[in-house]
């Protein structure tokens, strides 16, 4: 089975560091003083390089939105039932969801996906049923996944990623949405980083003390029967992830192959490229971090992927909503590079 992902192995496409530069020395001319757009000027430098051209952009941008349940949910770790994540899929589906606003009023492509609601909504409006299974299994009892449905997850991904290319793409952001995905992802980064559970286990949705102390114990069970010396990164991801963050690691390795850049998004999203950095460091290239988690184990993740996020709005909910608040950002960021005149061009002294 794993022989259907020996794509999973083909090289990564590399940043042209001579465009980069070439960037940097623009805005080294630009009428500003020295640096003095900060982080803005990063944005253009890096998308330069990553695009290989002296105008970057970040238009056309293609969102994936992957929603999928979580089983570990069934040992009381989240705040909300799990049939939110299908009530949240109809409210994508209508466009009334946190997602779909932004996505609107960004002008942004968005495909939200169905890989594994517990319950089955049929056909909605905007959104693909590819649903792997009725969500995965409980993390403390089983791993979460077959290697079948892991294959198929990854393929999924890349697929989506595919799809978004033949479009036009030039920039992708992923999302998820699912009741328990933080555990998941929790699990999962503790076991690539061989951190304890009470390290970078938070609240997620909102859960108070106790629930937190609960999640925590669920996440050192699970890390206890799945983390062996040596387990691999997709052994990890079928024992652990969320069918979400399969797809999500699928995507942003087959990006970095035809050379997409990518914003991360927040806690969740940041796990999926953790992985994806394990099974392809080239990957890392790609990435651009959009937003700081409210989640205490993001911060180690960062330190993990030498990454710095661009915002820190106390934000929590995924979606790509961190993701998607970067782009006015990326855009700005851009205009400024490509239309603000030089010293030369407006006559103005450097001296």
């Amino acid at each position: 089975m794993i022989e259907e992902l020996a794509w999973l192995n083909a090289p990564c496409l590399l940043p042209n560091n001579a465009a980069a530069e070439a960037a940097r020395q623009r805005q080294n001319q630009l009428t500003k003083p020295y640096g003095s757009l900060g982080r803005l000027e990063e944005m253009a430098i890096a998308l330069a390089g990553m695009q290989n051209t002296a105008t970057p952009s970040p238009d056309p941008i293609q969102v994936l939105q992957f929603l999928s349940d979580h089983g570990a949910v069934v040992e009381d770790i989240s705040a909300f039932p799990q049939i939110v994540t299908v009530q949240m899929l109809r409210n994508m589906s209508n466009g009334g969801a946190p997602v779909t606003v932004m996505a609107r009023a960004l002008g942004v492509r968005l495909e939200i996906t169905n890989v594994g609601t517990v319950g089955d909504p049929g056909e909605l409006p905007n959104v693909r049923n590819e649903r792997l299974g009725a969500g995965t299994g409980n993390i403390a009892c089983e791993p979460a996944m077959t290697e079948r449905q892991l294959v198929a997850g990854l393929n999924l991904g890349r697929a989506a990623t595919e799809r978004a290319l033949a479009q036009g793409a030039k920039l992708l952001i992923c999302g998820e949405m699912g009741i328990g995905s933080t555990t998941s992802a929790t699990a999962l980064a503790c076991a690539l980083l061989g951190e304890s559970a009470a390290t970078l286990t938070g609240p997620g949705t909102g859960l108070d003390v106790n629930g937190v102390a609960r999640k925590t114990r669920v996440i050192d069970v699970a890390l206890a029967r799945h983390v062996t010396p040596d387990a691999s990164p997709l052994e990890l991801l079928q024992r652990l992830a969320g069918f979400d963050i399969v797809a999500t690691v699928g995507a942003f390795i087959t990006a970095a192959q035809h050379g997409l850049p990518m914003v991360v998004d927040g806690f969740i999203m940041s796990s999926a490229a953790l992985a994806a950095v394990r099974l392809q460091p080239q990957v890392r290239e790609w990435m651009l971090f959009a937003t700081a988690s409210a989640e205490p184990g993001h911060q180690r993740m960062m330190t993990a992927l030498n990454a710095k996020p661009y915002l820190d709005f106390g934000l929590r909910l995924g979606e790509a909503t961190g993701a998607l608040a970067v782009v006015p950002l990326l855009r700005l960021a851009c205009e400024l590079h490509q239309h603000t005149a030089t010293f030369a061009e407006a006559g103005v002294s450097q001296d």
